[in-house]
């Protein structure tokens, strides 16, 4: 039985201005996750996965102009205002983000922070509120939860920060909650532990997660679906073990390239991918990648490619040299 459809992203655009020029920082993209499903979105830093994020979540800065329909559990997030939109965030749609310290308030105790949302949100006593955010520090793993509360964030090492921010943001019991490159500043054993968390914690409470990183490593085993992004849009989107038993797009290969290997021998250099991402305030005419794809020929340079269905159901790619074809491989 398919899950029904929790969020729909519907061609969605975001524009910023610059000194330079108009910035196409999210470009079209269509995405949909359905309840309790996991889609994990990858891509270079600066290919638009934040932006999209927080299209989705409606934090946008103040001069973007957003284009396109995010609907969320039946609700179209572009038409709410802002009181709703601030009781929908944390109740129903939470967020991770990259660097605790800067999403925690660092003036204020971990108790005060977890009760003020758990307060604001249900409808809760100061003694039901203290005590279910004993119980959430607890859940998140977080040893000595009471004297935890009396603490402020300065006082815990970078992996506890962001298990208080992973516990404020499962506090109200949300219906998806979004984790954009939520190890991006722990060491490498932590990152494994805050993953495994939050994997832990999306298949116990049923909620559908997105799950936003720069590794291709990071989704293979914790997401349904993964969407790789460059340049603003979604090049190649499928089932997660679909991906990578047979990936289409050359980019998504040198992304899972450049991911080091436990048997490659001391010292032994990383392929990189070559040049750089385009300019997002100079768009090229054709494909967005071509510069730096060596599968590229001329109609890539004068036209963009869109997203078609590869022979797997529910496989999509933008590329008009899929590495079936191209260089021979199943990938």
């Amino acid at each position: 039985m398919t899950a029904p459809v929790l969020l729909s992203v519907e061609d969605v655009a975001v524009d910023l201005p610059t000194p330079r020029g108009n910035l196409r920082a999210v470009d079209h993209v269509d995405l949909e996750v359905a309840a309790g499903r996991t889609l994990g979105i990858v891509g270079e830093s600066g290919c638009g996965k934040t932006m999209l994020s927080r299209a989705i979540l409606q934090l946008l800065p103040k001069r973007a102009k957003l284009a396109g329909r995010v609907l969320f559990d039946g609700q179209d997030l572009l038409r709410l205002g802002s009181s709703a939109l601030r009781k929908l965030r944390a109740r129903s749609l939470a967020v991770v983000f990259q660097d605790p310290m800067t999403s925690l308030n660092p003036v204020l105790t971990i108790g005060t922070q977890l009760i003020e949302t758990l307060m604001e949100h249900l409808v809760i006593d100061l003694a039901a509120a203290r005590a279910r955010s004993i119980a959430l520090l607890a859940e998140v793993g977080i040893p000595a939860p009471e004297q935890r509360l009396m603490q402020y964030p300065h006082e815990l090492s970078g992996g506890m920060r962001q298990r208080v921010a992973i516990a404020i943001a499962l506090s109200c019991e949300p219906k998806l909650l979004i984790a954009d490159e939520p190890t991006t500043a722990l060491d490498v054993t932590i990152q494994a532990q805050i993953l495994d968390l939050l994997a832990r914690e999306q298949r116990r409470r049923h909620m559908a997660m997105i799950l936003i990183t720069h590794d291709l490593g990071i989704v293979a085993g914790r997401t349904d679906e993964v969407a790789v992004m460059y340049a603003g849009r979604v090049v190649e989107r499928a089932p997660t073990q679909a991906l990578f038993k047979s990936m289409r797009m050359p980019y998504t290969q040198a992304l899972l390239a450049a991911i080091p290997k436990l048997d490659a021998p001391p010292h032994a250099p990383l392929p990189a991918i070559s040049g750089r991402p385009p300019d997002p305030t100079r768009p090229l005419e054709g494909c967005s990648f071509s510069p730096r794809c060596r599968y590229a020929a001329a109609r890539c340079q004068r036209e963009k490619p869109v997203l078609r269905e590869a022979e797997e159901a529910e496989h999509h790619y933008a590329c008009f040299n899929p590495l079936k074809i191209t260089a021979g491989l199943s990938a």
